[in-house]
């Protein structure tokens, strides 16, 4: 799809996969910029974006307008040096004086002011862009306004501090607001504190392998790169914290071992978790990662990763024919949003930009792109602290992830199949596919069904990760929660192991406790018609149904309508279900029929004979995996 700004002439020889410079980024911000401009209120203050509201009003919508697009303005100014040719930081200057005049105000360009999460929370999430924005560009932009328009912006930023944040990676947006009051000498004992509470519960979130929890459940996703690394990482560079810069920068780096991998050969990251109308705010964490040395990436793969990103969104549909992002993945998509979601919510894809810190002469920008580490090798990583597993396949560049760990359930919350959420709860994700839409069938799910009713997959408890040379696995367990009648049923739990070996997964389920006349289904990878993939599925234990495919007529984020292979067995009491699946782009690729030559069940394990001579054990009581190869 064409993007509807001029960009500048391809750089092959610098970027041989993507063809894109420092120069396309620019150009990139400011296309944005202007074509979000051109919904401002007469003082700059609110960019009232066009769209459906968010469930925090349309005044909270246009301060997120304001603060998300000057995230951008302020990584592109700052990054050169404070040149400004478009004059970006004097319109937010303006707004900034016309939004703190009179906070609350029911009138043209008031903000509103920052209460709890619980109350009006929105506006402290928008504090820490504007925080943040006024930080990069002081020198430029804090330091030229009158002493009366800071004292607003100082207090309206103070609410940040007194409020109470969401239980999760919200008590950033008070750390970032204090870290730039004490950046301009307006620091004392409150900004100190919300610094101090951030950061200690930061280190009750860590749970390892450079991942952070978002809270203190079990809510892995893009938010460790887009904010839980981000602001901490970020701080300590722009402050020279070098104690802070050690802690949290080897934490980022071990991130991006696992991470960096999780990026598609066509730049596309995994279609997973919240907040996907972010999109490629997803390259932020490699691209702090370069900038600060906190990375185990070259120059030249981060910026194939941040810069391949970048490119696969433009290129298709995010932005709308007037140059705005629109609500969704590639054009709106209104499974992928969230109630939160607003028409201004997808500019926090402007923390994509803090590549722009890095200057002109900096090798982010003067090495040659490198492969991506997907073009490299097949891979098969396990992340046992977020249960993950990553499988990545060079012949095709798809990259899969199969959870074993990520549930986004809170602590306090109680299991309802009403809090189902397809971006959470399934098997399995991907850079080339995403979930069904609820209402429509699961893609990539074990249901139990009793009396007719399906379970659906909620709060998950991991049971150990790992993996050998080409190989890996993960498992979990879970109490199926059903949406009609009693909403669980005493004893029963379902044991999953994922083992992946080259393009091909191995999904073994122990049903434990069903009741007499329970039946399972279990169903594969959600694509298109008119998508060159191939989604299937092969019974080898368990399943008495043939393969069959069902229609997910609401489609996903890639394809407005969609088929998903599908099979059945009968359960009762424990019994074992043992399958194949895959998802590849190898228009060649052999029959799953012919990857596994043999399959033996015991009581407590199952082996797996695959056709190149290997094979795999996955044992229960404990549950355990040994592959031998050949």
């Amino acid at each position: 799809m064409s993007i509807p700004f001029d960009l500048p002439a391809e750089d092959r020889t610098s970027s041989p996969s993507t063809g894109y410079t420092r120069a396309h980024w620019e150009t990139v911000a400011d296309g944005l910029l202007a074509a979000a401009w051109r919904w401002a209120t007469p003082g700059g203050a609110l960019l009232d974006l066009p769209g459906r509201p968010s469930r925090s009003g349309v005044r909270s919508d246009g301060l997120e307008g304001y603060a998300r697009t000057f995230l951008a303005a302020a990584f592109r100014v700052a990054g050169a040096g404070g040149a400004d040719p478009h004059g970006w930081l004097e319109r937010y200057a303006r707004g900034l004086a016309a939004g703190t005049r009179t906070p609350s105000r029911d009138d043209t360009e008031s903000w509103p002011v920052i209460l709890g999460h619980d109350v009006q929370g929105q506006p402290m999430v928008e504090s820490a862009s504007v925080a943040l924005g006024l930080r990069l560009t002081a020198p430029w932009l804090w330091k030229h306004l009158d002493a009366d328009v800071q004292d607003r912006a100082e207090e309206w930023l103070r609410g940040a501090l007194r409020h109470t944040p969401a239980p999760n990676n919200w008590y950033l947006f008070p750390f970032t607001v204090a870290g730039f009051l004490e950046s301009v000498g307006r620091g004392d004992a409150e900004t100190a504190a919300a610094r101090q509470r951030a950061l200690e519960l930061m280190e009750t979130w860590y749970r390892g392998d450079g991942w952070y929890a978002d809270g203190d459940g079990r809510a892995f996703d893009h938010y460790n790169g887009w904010a839980l690394h981000l602001y901490p990482v970020l701080d300590a560079h722009l402050s020279g914290d070098g104690e802070l810069s050690e802690r949290c920068g080897a934490r980022l780096r071990a991130h991006l071992e696992g991470y960096g991998l999780m990026f598609g050969a066509d730049g596309a990251p995994l279609h997973f978790g919240r907040s996907l109308a972010y999109r490629f705010a997803a390259s932020a964490a490699v691209s702090l990662g370069a900038l600060t040395g906190h990375t185990p990436l070259t120059p030249g793969a981060s910026r194939r990763l941040a810069s391949g990103s970048l490119r696969h969104f433009l290129e298709r549909g995010a932005l709308t024919g007037d140059g705005l992002l629109s609500l969704g993945w590639y054009g709106p998509h209104e499974p992928t949003l969230q109630s939160y979601s607003g028409p201004a919510s997808p500019y926090w894809a402007s923390k994509a930009f803090v590549a722009l810190l890095a200057p002109a002469e900096h090798p982010l920008w003067t090495a040659r792109e490198e492969a991506a580490p997907v073009e490299e090798a097949d891979r098969v990583l396990a992340l046992p602290a977020p249960g993950l597993l990553v499988q990545a396949t060079r012949a095709d560049g798809i990259v899969r992830l199969h959870n074993h760990g990520s549930d986004h359930v809170r602590p306090h919350e109680g299991e309802t199949a009403a809090e189902d959420d397809p971006h959470y709860g399934r098997q399995a994700y991907s850079t080339r596919t995403g979930p069904t839409a609820p209402g429509n069938v699961a893609d990539n799910h074990l249901s139990v069904r009793v009396a007719g009713r399906g379970s659906v997959r909620r709060r998950l408890r991991p049971l150990g990760a790992g993996h050998g040379d080409g190989w890996g696995w993960a498992a979990s367990w879970h109490r199926p929660v059903f949406p009609a009648g009693p909403p669980m049923v005493p004893g029963l739990r379902v044991e999953s192991v994922t083992v992946a070996y080259g393009r091909y997964e191995l999904r073994v389920h122990r049903v434990v406790g069903a009741p007499p006349g329970a039946r399972l289904t279990h169903t594969g990878w959600a694509t298109g018609p008119e998508e060159p993939l191939v989604s299937a599925l092969h019974p080898l234990h368990g399943w008495d149904a043939p393969v069959g495919v069902v229609r997910a007529p609401q489609g996903t984020a890639f394809t407005r309508w969609a088929e998903v292979p599908r099979l059945g067995g009968a359960a009762g009491g424990t019994s074992l279900h043992v399958c194949l699946a895959t998802l590849t782009g190898e228009s060649d690729a052999a029959p799953l029929s012919d990857a596994v030559t043999g399959t033996t069940v015991g009581g407590t394990w199952v082996e797996v004979a695959w056709a190149g001579g290997a094979r795999t054990r996955v044992s229960f009581e404990p549950v355990g995996v040994t592959h031998v190869t050949a």
